[in-house]
């Protein structure tokens, strides 16, 4: 109905809210300011007419604005200025949003809070440029820390370079050594084979001297006959080429024959015993 019925356009989308120049008060006492806090909420369908019937047409004054103001003045007059300004600044975030939640949840669900932005307050210069001044302190004392870390890296893979080397060293040393081992244990093998082929050779020789000796030995046995010792006689007597004059050579040829025979007498009697001896024993 006109003039009756009043109409007012609703964004039921996501939306941005900003929030500009929150001052407050830290624990200690020193007072900074956050420039601009970023809340991006959203109404749901269901709950704009109620939420509107309770809160009006901008509810988000209510449940944002004034909200981030009370909950950023209660954060940080709990917390120190190097806690608001640097230890705990990343959490802000998710603690402003879940306290904006937690209340829009209890007394105007239809407010959905998706996310918080907070940009990093303003602080007095005097005590911007000493965190300044303290930042580059603490950069210095990290980059002195890394250097030193690098050194001792450094270091450590020196010192493990020249483990691994000595390793390497020793390892080497150790390869030759048991290959020189090796060689001389077969050098000692290859002399040992020799010696006992020159001693096996040696051994040989001697009993083929041996053998050679004891057949000599038997066959001049056997030729000790007395017809062998005659005829070795006569080629003697016939090899002689001396002459004898007188009547008294052929007593001395005779005498010398007399001793001839009874020598090979004996020496035919003593062969023929010790041939019955050995037949004796091999019977």
């Amino acid at each position: 109905m006109p003039l009756v019925t009043q109409y007012e356009p609703v964004l039921v989308t996501l939306q941005t809210d900003q929030v500009r120049d929150i001052p407050c008060g830290t624990k200690g006492g020193v007072m900074i300011n956050f420039e601009k806090i970023e809340v991006v909420n959203k109404l749901k369908k269901e709950h704009v007419y109620e939420t509107l019937l309770n809160y009006g047409v901008n509810y988000d004054n209510t449940w944002i604005y004034d909200k981030i103001h009370h909950e950023i003045n209660q954060f940080c007059s709990s917390h120190s200025l190097q806690q608001v300004y640097i230890d705990v600044f990343d959490q802000i975030d998710e603690k402003m949003k879940d306290a904006l939640q937690c209340d829009c949840t209890k007394y105007a669900p239809g407010i959905e809070i998706l996310s918080v932005r907070v940009t990093k307050p303003i602080i007095p210069e005097r005590i911007r440029r000493n965190y300044e001044q303290m930042e580059e302190e603490r950069t210095k004392v990290l980059i002195s820390i890394e250097r030193q870390k690098v050194v001792e890296k450094e270091s450590e893979t020196q010192k493990k370079m020249a483990i691994h080397e000595a390793e390497k060293t020793a390892t080497v040393s150790n390869i030759l050594r048991e290959q020189k081992l090796k060689e001389k244990e077969n050098a000692m093998e290859l002399q040992e084979i020799e010696n006992q082929m020159v001693i096996a050779h040696q051994k040989c020789l001697a009993d083929a001297d041996f053998y050679s000796a004891m057949k000599e030995a038997e066959a001049n046995k056997m030729k000790l006959t007395p017809e062998f010792l005659e005829l070795k006689f006569i080629e003697a007597i016939a090899n002689n080429t001396k002459i004898f004059f007188g009547h008294k050579v052929p007593d001395m040829v005779l005498d010398q024959r007399l001793l001839v025979g009874n020598f090979l007498e004996n020496v035919s009697q003593q062969v023929h015993g010790e041939r019955q001896m050995k037949s004796d024993d091999n019977a």
